[in-house]
């Protein structure tokens, strides 16, 4: 299996659920075509990812692209720590949208599924906002934070997957792989509690 994203949390979650994968990294260019929202110009990407990698026959690609929704906008990577200060203060004490889309390749055919997640977070201070970005830590991650940061802990609830806003929604490619293996213990070990789409499933 081909992971064509560059994205270390990607192929720490893969690694971690002990599935054998090839890492590529496709040379994308990301920038939004004239008249395309911004929703679709994140599944033509994430489409452009999987059909970069050369895959061999009978060989699986898979690629996912994450980002972050507040009151209709799309919250990226931050181009700096001022940009990084403020998503923070916009999302603190907010219930907002991640979004994964996904795209599982195979011999010219292609699955997408779109994976959402709301993510609540806690009313952290401007003080520990400055703490963390210090860390450098969301510099280059969709929304400027990370769920399992284990110091700032910016999340106060997910409903849905918690891997999703980490990155890579095991269970739902699961669902398409289905000899996987079972992913909740990767989702407790980030999310630190059962998953609710694991529970629901059973």
């Amino acid at each position: 299996m081909i992971l064509a994203s560059s994205s270390p949390r990607r192929r720490e979650l893969l690694t971690r659920l002990g599935v054998p994968y090839i890492p590529f990294s496709p040379a994308v260019d990301e920038t939004p075509l004239p008249g395309e929202t911004p929703l679709q110009t994140q599944h033509r990407i994430t489409l452009e990812k999987a059909r970069a990698a050369d895959a061999a026959p009978g060989q699986i690609v898979i690629a996912a692209d994450t980002t972050v929704l507040l009151d209709g906008d799309m919250l990226n990577k931050p181009a700096d720590a001022a940009e990084a200060r403020d998503m923070l203060r916009r999302l603190r004490g907010r219930t907002h949208e991640v979004q994964s889309c996904l795209v599982i390749r195979q011999d010219g055919r292609e699955t997408m599924e779109i994976v959402s997640s709301l993510v609540t977070m806690r009313p952290y201070s401007d003080d520990e906002i400055a703490a963390y970005i210090a860390t450098g830590d969301p510099f280059d991650k969709a929304g400027s934070y990370a769920v399992q940061h284990a110091v700032f802990q910016p999340v106060a609830r997910i409903q849905g997957c918690p891997l999703n806003v980490v990155g890579l929604p095991l269970c739902r490619l699961r669902a398409h792989l289905c000899d996987w293996p079972e992913p909740s213990p990767v989702c407790a070990a980030f999310w630190g509690g059962p998953c609710e789409e694991s529970e629901r499933r059973d």
